[in-house]
């Protein structure tokens, strides 16, 4: 069992977590796919957002932006040649989380490892195999970040598929992150949207020795196939209900029916709440948002609806330290 965990601004006792949003962006390069939305790189943009969640007690988060998403994305990016492609996250992007972390007062764990199809650069990813791959997984967690001065990833992920299948490159990226938390012990988190794909990614994870209940499976509130949230409780792995972005009444219903399932079927230890900000039109800024509409509005939904406020801490506090720090 692991009592600590890396953050930017170094190790991290579980008891000293707090509060934690688990699967969250800060400085992050979505324009492959989103031209005009997609590039969130502003350091004082992102401090005073940040300051939002510090404000409402908020004490840890993580940041899942995996390699290539990070190229451009810093308030300082073209100072230095990025990092060769695919390899690791560009370091000007970790340094700008640090100084973030250290800004707002939060624990920030950065995640390694890589995305999805149609970022990951697929010629580095014929060139390398799965140990290889798995190597520099394990490199980023036990020595550091290259080019940071040693700043450690705390989490794999957020690796995971494009569509509702695993292509051959997304395989190899989850087969090496599975043996590299049989190397770390460092908790893997999971892009599995729209479609219940989850389900094939604990299946490969654990055909890998991967430990389910050290498993998050990202985006399960974006899933509509029924009873599917449910499975992946019951084999022991985490749900994400973390694309909570949106105040939309109907969204924001279809959220809070998702967690009370889950814990009048007895799986309260399995949820794990969070926004997904990875937009510019996300941020509190520019109209939405933002880190804080968790532990506000969806709080005050949940509690209207039956959860109590023991459960609400239990789900924000404990559930996310226990996959960290377990």
């Amino acid at each position: 069992m692991t009592s600590t965990v890396s953050t930017a601004r170094g190790p991290v006792a579980r008891q000293e977590l707090g509060t934690v949003l688990p699967h969250e962006h800060l400085f992050i390069n979505l324009m492959r796919e989103r031209r005009a939305d997609g590039l969130i790189a502003d350091e004082t943009t992102v401090t005073e957002e940040l300051n939002v969640f510090t404000a409402l007690g908020g004490g840890t988060v993580v940041d899942l932006t995996t390699a290539e998403l990070t190229p451009g994305a810093s308030p300082d990016a073209g100072a230095s040649p990025p990092p060769p492609p695919g390899a690791s996250r560009d370091p000007a992007n970790v340094l700008a989380v640090r100084r973030v972390a250290e800004a707002t007062g939060l624990h920030v764990v950065l995640g390694t490892g890589h995305y999805r199809d149609p970022f990951l650069d697929r010629d580095w990813f014929d060139r390398h195999g799965v140990d290889a791959i798995a190597e520099e997984i394990v490199r980023d967690l036990t020595e550091g970040f290259p080019g940071t001065g040693g700043v450690r990833a705390g989490v794999i992920g957020e690796v995971g598929c494009d569509k509702w299948y695993i292509s051959a490159a997304e395989e190899r990226s989850m087969r090496a992150a599975a043996r590299a938390q049989r190397v770390s012990g460092a908790a893997i988190h999971t892009h599995a949207a729209r479609w219940p794909v989850g389900l094939a990614q604990l299946d490969l994870l654990t055909s890998e020795g991967g430990d389910p209940t050290r498993v998050a499976i990202g985006h399960c509130d974006t899933v509509t196939a029924p009873g599917y949230a449910e499975r992946i409780a019951r084999r022991g792995a985490y749900v994400g209900i973390d694309t909570i972005n949106t105040d939309h009444p109907g969204e924001v219903r279809r959220r809070v029916g998702m967690v009370l399932d889950l814990v009048r079927a007895g799986h309260i230890d399995n949820i794990l709440l969070s926004h997904d900000v990875c937009l510019v039109s996300q941020l509190r800024a520019h109209g939405g948002g933002g880190y804080g509409f968790v532990h506000t509005g969806f709080r005050e939904r949940l509690l209207a609806a039956g959860l109590d406020a023991g459960e609400f801490e239990h789900i924000t506090r404990a559930n996310p330290a226990r996959l960290l720090c377990s």
